[in-house]
């Protein structure tokens, strides 16, 4: 083979993988997206089945089933209130209604960063978990970009990082009235701290139109 004929070779090669698409991902698959109506605004999310399928379709079960319908945004994360965290982030995190918090749905598989390719940039939706394997209902808006929620962050101590599935196209700035909102005084660990005092409600979450 030529020296030409085998860096055209290598090239070609070299461009399948650059394109090939994550393992699990589902190409012909439209964004969907979700109206979040909050007592301080609306938040419009688009969501991203194409990369991130297994997360996306857990998500809009909820949405469907009404769960996050009379929920909250509960929890807000500032530079300020982390006293336990040497890494810090910024993001709001919301949930379920309380009478639907007994009645959801078995948690997914961790679908990370690097198999996805959706990271943690402002605006950026991601689920809430503790262990790898274990997210259920709960989801969070990353404030500015977070690239220690990514795999191999140091935010959580596994280095598997969380599973960002879309991203918020409208409604930034409720978001961060959001953040700003009262949070407790209480500053001797994170749970505390971190809590909206009073919570924001979420009046509906609904599919719209994109």
């Amino acid at each position: 083979m030529t020296r030409s004929r085998f860096l055209a070779a290598l090239a070609a090669l070299t461009f399948s993988f650059s394109v090939a698409a994550p393992a699990g991902a589902q190409p012909g698959a439209k964004p969907v997206r979700v109206r979040v109506q909050t007592t301080l605004g609306d938040v419009v999310l688009e969501l991203d089945p194409a990369k991130a399928p297994n997360t996306t379709a857990n998500f809009l079960k909820y949405v469907d089933a009404g769960h996050y319908d009379g929920g909250t945004f509960h929890r807000t994360v500032k530079m300020d209130n982390q006293p336990e965290s040497p890494v810090k982030i910024e993001v709001i995190q919301a949930g379920v209604a309380e009478s639907k918090a007994k009645a959801g749905f078995p948690p997914i598989a961790l679908e990370r960063t690097t198999v996805t390719g959706l990271k943690h940039v402002d605006g950026a939706v991601s689920m809430a978990r503790g262990m790898p394997d274990s997210a259920t209902s709960g989801w969070f808006i990353c404030i500015n970009d977070q690239p220690s929620l990514d795999f191999g962050g140091a935010r959580n101590p596994d280095g598997q990082g969380f599973a960002a599935f879309g991203r918020v196209v409208s409604g930034m700035d409720v978001v961060r009235k959001i953040q700003q909102a009262p949070s407790s005084s209480n500053r001797t660990s994170n749970t505390e701290a971190q809590k909206l005092t009073p919570p924001i409600s979420v009046v509906k979450v609904s599919r719209v139109a994109p």
